[in-house]
């Protein structure tokens, strides 16, 4: 269900797709009122461990959780993470922002790389989270990578989703790999990819302190785009034939017609790198659980407002946070009630 909306009204001066990614990106942002998270590790397999910041009510499984997942190069610390987790929490949310592997400073701890298809660690999170915690009740959200995470996730689950597993929203997500990264190598893109690309060739040297024996070095020298950064590293280390081959098995709009889980997209029309022709095809528009919200105006992952009272202006985190109410708090209100 494609669904045009007129609800979000960008913050006048940095209106438009730029200036609103750039600004969103750069902006500081404080959360006074959410209690200092609980670091927390998963053992996702074998030769990975990951690092989730939590933010706990008393009695967790009372309460309804957001596992909230981050982009490219991203972490838990990520403005719009920590924002999510604010608006959850105050909401009777717990929330639990995972770090993909080797983020927020944890490559020390998998032998293997993060990419935009592993879907796995995420599961064996959300296995962790009910099996050990008894959480009754999950909604997944990511952003931008973190966005065709969730949405691949809830394709690889179709009918066969854990029933604690309530929603699924995501928020400017890379859902079509190949289109995405065709957009990033536009020329007034430059600036988003050549940070990437620095950021990517940082990880990957202090991957090769932590590794030596399984990374090498050679040619990196020379990569400029993610495309080439993906044939050299992404895909050969992660059991891709090429780039090609990895753009097409971990997008998730190959699969996102077996989703049977209530899900959210947003995105928007002057978004830079993520074309919104994407979000009509018929793999999403023809799939009655997915809610595709497409603004005018917000920018890649921005989405900003005029504050109010109540409300920082943030208008995605709002409606993630909203549609994560609207599905996931019965369960909890159920268990709270029963322990009564």
């Amino acid at each position: 269900m494609l669904e045009m909306v007129d609800d979000y009204v960008p913050l006048r001066r940095w209106a438009g797709g730029h200036r609103m990614t750039l600004y969103a990106w750069a902006r500081p942002r404080s959360f006074p009122a959410l209690p200092s998270p609980v670091p927390r590790y998963f053992d996702v397999a074998a030769d990975a461990r990951v690092l989730a910041h939590c933010h706990w009510h008393a009695r967790p499984w009372a309460h309804p959780t957001l596992l909230a997942l981050h982009g490219l190069e991203g972490s838990s610390t990520a403005h719009y993470m920590r924002g999510l987790a604010d608006k959850a929490f105050r909401r009777g949310f717990n929330a639990v922002l995972l770090n993909q592997r080797n983020c927020g400073g944890t490559e020390h701890l998998s032998v293997g790389l993060y990419h935009s298809g592993l879907t796995a660690d995420p599961a064996a999170v959300i296995r962790e989270l009910v099996e050990v915690d008894g959480l009754p009740s999950i909604v997944v959200t990511g952003y931008s990578l973190g966005g065709n995470l969730a949405v691949k996730l809830a394709g690889e689950y179709g009918s066969g989703a854990p029933p604690q597993l309530r929603a699924v929203a995501a928020v400017s997500p890379t859902i079509d790999l190949a289109r995405c990264v065709a957009a990033l190598e536009q020329v007034h893109n430059r600036i988003y990819e050549w940070n990437f690309v620095i950021n990517l060739k940082r990880r990957i040297r202090r991957k090769a302190r932590a590794f030596p024996a399984r990374y090498h070095l050679n040619g990196i020298r020379r990569i400029r785009s993610i495309r080439a950064f993906d044939d050299a590293f992404t895909a050969p280390l992660s059991g891709f034939r090429d780039a090609a081959d990895y753009y097409e098995r971990a997008s998730a709009i190959r699969i996102a017609d077996r989703i049977r889980v209530p899900t959210l997209i947003i995105t928007a029309k002057d978004d830079p790198f993520i074309p919104a022709e994407q979000f009509r095809d018929p793999q999403v528009a023809g799939n009655p659980q997915i809610t595709v919200v497409v603004t005018r105006s917000g920018g890649h992952c921005g989405f900003i407002s005029a504050p109010a009272a109540d409300d920082d202006g943030y208008w995605a985190e709002r409606r993630v946070v909203e549609f994560a109410v609207s599905h996931a708090t019965d369960s909890a209100a159920k268990v709270e009630a029963a322990e009564k």
